[in-house]
């Protein structure tokens, strides 16, 4: 089963299950975890070839909804959903393949299909980096700079350094061999009638217009909403506005 982190108790509303973005953990969703936590059971993952959790061959959308409702089953069989980006899909085909596992979605700033562009240029600058001398995040962020010029990305890349092993906690060489998995999406002809909440960046360009056809096709209940100055990584940029129109939605 994936790695998980748990944040409070079991109380009589429906549990939460975060699944995070790619090159991310569990542990990027600490702060908002514990605020969601409050009222409920949060339950944050290592999704697999990220943090904790085992490392894999596969990496495609199938294999991730599967750990997720291996995790769900778990906790009781029910959840309320969580996901951003990678996880935001994985959450969109665990909703569509196992509907009876998830109570309430909330996708975050991803559409259930197909992107152009790649992550490749960070698989390839963090591949590039040679930990085996580095002994602080430092000296790491230093070496990762000429490539990732963005300070908030760096950052976060940084998160999934391992200064005792002096290694990425996160499987590369595989991210990079699904990488087409990962930027694409499968063909469903499944539909989740529950209710399902795409929110996403006001200022990111990863959910347009033409996409909603095909959400609704598949959500038939699906609501929008738009976090205003808010881009790709809006909960990490917005964390209070995007607790709280979660936590708005899932105690709707």
């Amino acid at each position: 089963m994936l790695n998980t982190v748990v944040s409070g108790q079991p109380t009589e509303k429906t549990p939460i299950l975060i699944a995070h973005g790619l090159f991310g953990s569990a542990r990027n969703w600490g702060v908002i975890a514990k605020r969601l936590s409050a009222d409920r059971q949060v339950v944050a993952v290592d999704m697999r070839n990220h943090g904790e959790s085992a490392w894999s061959a596969a990496h495609g959308y199938h294999d991730l909804a599967g750990d997720l409702a291996e995790v769900i089953g778990h906790f009781g069989g029910k959840m309320d959903v969580v996901g951003h980006s990678m996880g935001g899909k994985a959450a969109t085909v665990l909703a569509l393949e196992h509907s009876g596992s998830v109570r309430r979605l909330v996708v975050a700033d991803i559409a259930p299909t197909s992107y152009e562009h790649t992550q490749m240029p960070l698989v390839k600058a963090m591949q590039a980096v040679d930990l085996s001398g580095i002994t602080t995040r430092s000296e790491a962020d230093e070496a990762l700079k000429p490539a990732v010029e963005d300070d908030g990305i760096r950052s976060f890349l940084l998160q999934s350094v391992d200064l005792k092993s002096r290694k990425w906690r996160i499987n590369l060489d595989v991210l990079a061999s699904e990488m087409p998995k990962i930027m694409g999406f499968p063909r469903l002809d499944a539909q989740f009638d529950g209710p399902a909440f795409f929110l996403t960046g006001a200022e990111s360009d990863y959910v347009k217009p033409e996409h909603r056809p095909e959400i609704k096709r598949l959500f038939p209940a699906a609501r929008f909403a738009k976090i205003p100055g808010a881009n790709h990584w809006l909960h990490a940029e917005k964390p209070r506005e995007f607790e709280a129109a979660v936590r708005a939605f899932l105690d709707a």
